[in-house]
């Protein structure tokens, strides 16, 4: 709603007129982040359109079948020369392609088990005019006579183009194509032959499909058949004419068949999308001309004034024909709706560089339509083809399509709901997989797969058609109570903590320390002068001298967390990895950090060990020796917590033996190790300090959610079970399962050992081994960024993990930090519920989680809206699936330590509070997100500790029994006293 009216003072368009679209880049560079880039969850108006499209020459096939004559295409494809980017041996064009002539009913089919409310398809102007003109084809005819009756029996608005590229060659080869100024009249008579056939069954119809790919690649670069190489010139005429023949048909249908047939004609242009390098006046002029260089060029003649753009006609000169008044007059208003072509077609790939002006291509198709919006005067909007690709060998499981349609889908919905935007209908592309043009069979866009090299051509649903079947039975994304926020609050005993990788040490003193002696000079130099050879008495140190921590501690104050989660430098402590040497220096400064932040009742959370990138945060001489492969390591380890514990085990409660050690980087042998480092300390504190230092000590692993990118895919959820089981239970089900890895593990690399030759040995625990490692745990500490999509097809080769047979997929309709990380709040809850499904009512820590986001503190809205949803999906995992969730950590304390990442700012050596301390501050004073019908929670106010009070908390008894004696002596003392004064006075 917020985001509605913020939408609503910013404007929507209003009446539209040539140039009013520049303002478009500034409206939506004022747009409330992150808020806008937030999915919208809504639906489209009722009556809106659903459809799927197909056109004639990438599907049909039957290229000699029929008595249909040859096009443009078929030459070209049967050229020596492979059209670029097609991949031999294969089918050859679209020869034989989807064959779809001879199987309309199967096509027809497919539409019935989506459920759309209309189908676009294109006539093969060849097919039914061998020759280009008279006489008709009646074999043709009957072709699309009957897939019009099938759909009129399905109840399936057919939107037809008469002219989808496929140009008869005959025509071509007599005429010149459409380099000619005959061919506007030819494609006239063509268009009424199709009318009086046709058009009582049909109420949308598209005269052409992309004339700038036609005239531009057709007759300019020749990249396209028919493949002239004439230029500029050649291809700015060959649009005129494509403009001028389009103006006819429109012409024809309104004064003569409109009446009785009732029914709308436009023309199918389409676009790419334009953003400036720099958010400059001049740049945005630029891209405003790249938009008149390609889509103004045909729409601004249809919508406006019969006439090309200014920016063309100003640059131009010559190049560019000219409309006699008469033929503007003629062109302008030819249109009855806007029919939008917007995706993989043009974008990114037929775009002429030139026509970019230096500018960057984006996929925004909900600004393209606000800028149609306002450029063209509100006009109804009809996307007749939308979608992205896949790769020609994906077959079932096609994740990156669906994402990408669900992102021009939602932006649809933002342009309608948000902007204001008349879109009335969407088509998506293609119904089935066909003939890719350029680009050959070498990519897929098709709901339905088709095996090329099979004889029957069966049509079989991908994934995408499941998502695109529910999306148009709900009409959009309706709101869904998962993903509303809740009410609610936390326990008393909820941990709120923050998290520094490492504290920064500063051993300098305090100058009280000093122990010379020094005259102030106030008469002339007026400075301090030492007195040589005399000294003042030296007062013992104090943990207040370091000036580090109370600076450290005061900024934690200021947050009021009640935990900070810190780790230790073994490399440092211990820098020959032995008792040997000990950096005691460094040891007190971290007593007394701990104790300070007791003090102030902050609970210091301290792990043993972080890797990091140096040497993995070990000290050199085991690093050097195959630090975790080595089990030397492990024995070192041991004996540095015997010394933690024995340094600072009085005033840390809460340990960490391990803080996220990193999957990716870990061999088999070294994981195995590091879980047998893991429990040795574990038992070690549990047997020799816990009784005495009475705190609690686990592991704390990273665990980012995986997601199966298609939800319907079995296969994807195999693969994100697996994933799972490698990134987190790989550690986890040895120490909270079962004392073992987890069977998926060495199911696998079994198999892939045995299949591939591949050699990864995952070592086996001894039985003491096991009993030794389960259970070796008080809690379980999790830290948690982001969620991952995972899929089994293989698309991008470079997020594609061959070890494990997973495909990292992007759903780019997430919100993303700079870094490219995914905010998925949701996430948080499933991992929290599949923690409590997989190792029962352990108490559960999220032990870290945090985002980057731009170092301007005006850009820290995307952390505020980070922290409150994560924290809200926190509290739904604990009220609503009853996780034992104990505490919440923030990643990170401030930006010295973790660039990007802090709740502070550290520029110029000082310390600022960032936009997000206080929304944080604010969730943990109220324990989380209370509402009016939150019962109140009175939690017992904190008494500040003591560290120096140790000594008498752990000798209650002796301190009872001395309190008696010290009572006795005193009362005993008053009696004598008081029965002494009353014998006294008796004898006198």
């Amino acid at each position: 709603l917020a985001v509605s009216l913020l939408l609503l003072l910013l404007g929507r368009p209003g009446l539209g007129a040539p140039g009013q679209g520049a303002g478009t880049w500034s409206r939506f560079a004022r747009l409330p982040y992150p808020q806008d880039q937030l999915f919208l969850h809504d639906t489209f108006p009722d009556g809106f359109l659903w459809g799927a499209g197909s056109a004639a020459y990438q599907t049909e096939g039957g290229w000699r079948q029929g008595g249909k004559g040859a096009s443009v295409w078929d030459t070209f494809a049967h050229r020596p020369a492979t059209p670029p980017g097609a991949a031999p041996p294969g089918p050859v064009g679209g020869d034989v392609a989807s064959d779809s002539y001879n199987n309309l009913f199967r096509d027809v089919e497919a539409l019935r088990r989506l459920g759309v409310s209309h189908y676009r398809f294109s006539l093969s102007w060849a097919r039914l005019l061998p020759n280009g003109t008279a006489p008709p084809n009646p074999a043709g005819l009957a072709h699309y006579g009957r897939l019009l009756a099938r759909l009129r029996e399905l109840g399936v608005e057919p939107v037809v183009t008469l002219y989808h590229w496929d140009l008869p060659q005959a025509l071509q080869d007599a005429f010149g194509g459409w380099a000619s100024p005959v061919l506007p009249r030819l494609f006239r008579d063509y268009a009424e032959l199709c009318f009086r056939h046709f058009g009582g069954q049909v109420r949308y119809w598209l005269t052409m499909d992309n004339p700038y790919v036609v005239a531009w690649h057709g007759y300019g670069t020749g990249r396209l058949p028919p493949g002239v190489r004439g230029g500029p010139r050649l291809g700015y005429l060959a649009a005129h004419h494509l403009l001028q023949a389009h103006a006819k048909v429109w012409h024809l249908y309104n004064d003569h068949f409109r009446p009785a047939q009732r029914g709308k004609v436009s023309i199918a242009l389409s676009s790419h999308w334009i953003k400036p390098q720099r958010m400059t006046e001049k740049n945005i002029k630029e891209c405003q001309k790249s938009l008149d260089f390609v889509l103004g060029w045909f729409a601004k003649p249809v919508f406006i004034d019969g006439d090309y753009p200014e920016s063309m006609r100003s640059n131009l000169s010559s190049l560019l024909p000219e409309f006699s008044e008469a033929e503007k007059k003629y062109v302008k208003g030819t249109a009855d709706f806007f029919a939008l072509s917007f995706g993989a077609t043009l974008s990114f790939q037929l775009l002429d560089s030139h026509m970019k002006f230096q500018q960057l291509e984006s996929i925004s198709l909900r600004q393209l339509l606000y800028w149609i919006n306002s450029e063209y005067n509100n006009p109804q909007i009809f996307i007749v083809e939308n979608s992205w690709f896949v790769s020609g060998t994906t077959k079932r499981d096609d994740a990156k399509y669906i994402y990408y349609l669900k992102k021009f889908i939602m932006e649809t919905l933002k342009a309608v709901r948000y902007d204001g935007v008349n879109v009335f209908g969407y088509t998506v592309w293609s119904l089935l997989d066909g003939f890719e043009w350029h680009r050959g069979y070498s990519i897929r866009r098709g709901l339905f797969y088709v095996d090329f090299q099979s004889h029957d051509k069966k049509l079989t649903p991908k994934s995408s058609v499941l998502f695109y079947q529910k999306l148009i039975e709900k009409n959009g994304f309706p709101p869904l109570p998962e993903n509303q926020p809740i009410e609610g609050i936390f326990p008393c005993s909820f941990a709120w903590g923050i998290v520094d990788n490492y504290i920064q040490v500063d051993t300098t003193p305090a100058q009280f320390l000093d122990s010379s002696v020094y005259v102030w000079d106030v008469h002339q130099t007026k400075k301090l002068i030492k007195v040589d050879g005399v000294y003042a008495s030296k007062r013992k140190r104090h943990c207040v001298d370091f000036a580090a921590i109370r600076l450290q501690i005061s900024l934690l104050q200021e947050m009021h967390v009640t935990h900070f989660h810190f780790s230790l430098k073994w490399s440092l402590i211990l820098p020959l990895g032995n008792l040997s040497l000990i950096n005691h220096t460094l040891v007190h400064y971290y007593q007394c950090f701990v104790s300070e932040l007791l003090r102030v009742n902050i609970t210091p959370v301290v792990a043993l060990w972080q890797p990091m990138t140096e040497n993995q945060e070990l000290p050199v001489s085991l690093a050097k020796y195959g630090a975790w492969e080595n089990t030397e390591t492990v024995q070192a380890f041991v004996k540095y917590a015997r010394f933690c514990f024995t340094s600072l085990g009085d005033n840390v409660k809460f340990w960490i033996t391990m803080n996220e050690p990193s999957v990716k980087n870990l061999t088999y042998t070294a994981g195995h190790n590091l879980l047998k480092a893991h429990a040795k300390v574990w038992h070690l504190y549990d047997k020799e300090f816990r009784r005495s230092q009475k705190g609690k000590i686990s592991i704390a692993l990273q665990a980012d959610w995986v997601e199966p990118a298609c939800p319907f895919s079995r296969n994807d959820q195999e693969v994100a079970d697996r994933i799972l089981e490698f990134d987190i239970g790989w550690l986890a089900e040895p120490i909270f399962g079962d004392g073992d890895y987890p069977e998926v593990m060495r199911a696998w690399l079994h198999r892939i050992n045995s299949v591939d030759l591949y050699n990864f040995h995952l070592p086996y625990f001894s039985e003491d081994e096991k009993k030794l490692i389960q259970g070796s745990f008080d809690f379980l500490a999790l830290s948690h960024y982001t969620t991952t999509l995972v899929g089994s097809e293989k698309e991008d080769a470079v997020k594609y993990d061959h070890h494990l047979e997973v495909q990292m997929i992007s759903d780019i309709t997430w919100l993303h930090s700079p870094s490219r990380v995914a905010v998925v709040p949701w996430g948080l809850r499933k991992l929290l519920k599949w923690v409590k499904s997989k190792y029962g009512d352990v108490p559960v820590y999220v032990m870290a989680n945090g985002i980057d986001d731009d170092q301007n503190m005006v850009h820290d809205k995307l952390r505020v809206y980070y922290i409150q949803n994560y924290i809200n999906e926190a509290l739904k995992a604990y009220t609503l699936d009853n996780v034992n969730l104990q505490g919440y950590f923030v990643y990170s304390f401030n930006d010295k330590t973790a660039p990007k990442y802090g709740l502070y700012s550290y520029i110029a050596n000082q310390y600022e509070p960032k936009p997000s301390l206080k929304q944080y501050r604010e969730i943990i004073d109220n324990n989380g997100f209370p509402g009016p019908e939150t019962p109140e929670l009175l939690c017992p106010e904190e008494v500040a500790s003591c560290p120096e009070c140790h000594f008498f908390r752990t000798r209650k008894s002796l301190l009872a029994f001395i309190s008696f004696i010290f009572v006795a002596f005193i009362v005993t003392t008053f009696f004598i006293s008081y029965y002494s004064k009353r014998v006294k006075r008796r004898y006198k």
